[in-house]
C-alpha cells in the first residue's frame, strides 16, 4: 500500500473534538467523566444539555459533522427523532445530549462520577 492510500489518522484527541464542538454549539452544563476502568463501553462519557428539542437535535447534528470532519467517521446515534435524549456513540467517548428536564430526571453523570472503588472490599 502506498502512503497516499494509508488512512488519515485524526490529529486531535476525540474528547477534545467533542468538547470544542459542544462549546461551539452552545451546549450547556457540559460534564466530561473519565470512565476508564469503570466500563468497557468507553473511556469517557460526556453529558450535556440543549435548551430545547430543536437545540438538542442541532447540537447532535453539529457533533456528528465535527467527528466526521476530524477523521473519526460517522458515530452511532440514537434518539434523534424525538430529541429529548440523544446518545452519540463515538467509540472511545459516549455523548449524552439531554433536554434539561430529562437530564435532571435521569441524572446519569452522578451515577458515573461515583467512586466505585470505595464499594469494593
Amino acid at each position: 500500500m502506498s502512503s497516499s492510500q494509508a488512512p488519515i489518522a485524526p490529529e486531535r484527541p476525540i474528547v477534545d473534538v467533542i468538547l470544542d464542538c459542544l462549546d461551539d454549539a452552545k451546549a450547556e452544563e457540559t460534564v466530561s467523566v473519565d470512565i476508564t476502568g469503570k466500563s468497557s463501553l468507553a473511556d469517557h462519557m460526556v453529558v450535556t444539555s440543549g435548551r430545547s428539542q430543536r437545540h438538542v437535535g442541532a447540537v447532535a447534528d453539529q457533533l456528528i459533522t465535527a467527528l466526521r470532519d476530524a477523521g473519526y467517521g460517522k458515530p452511532r446515534v440514537e434518539g434523534l427523532p424525538h430529541c429529548d435524549w440523544v446518545l452519540v456513540d463515538a467509540g472511545d467517548v459516549i455523548v449524552h445530549i439531554f433536554r434539561p428536564e430529562v437530564r435532571e430526571f435521569y441524572n446519569i453523570e452522578k451515577m458515573w462520577q461515583a467512586d466505585f472503588a470505595a464499594d469494593a472490599h
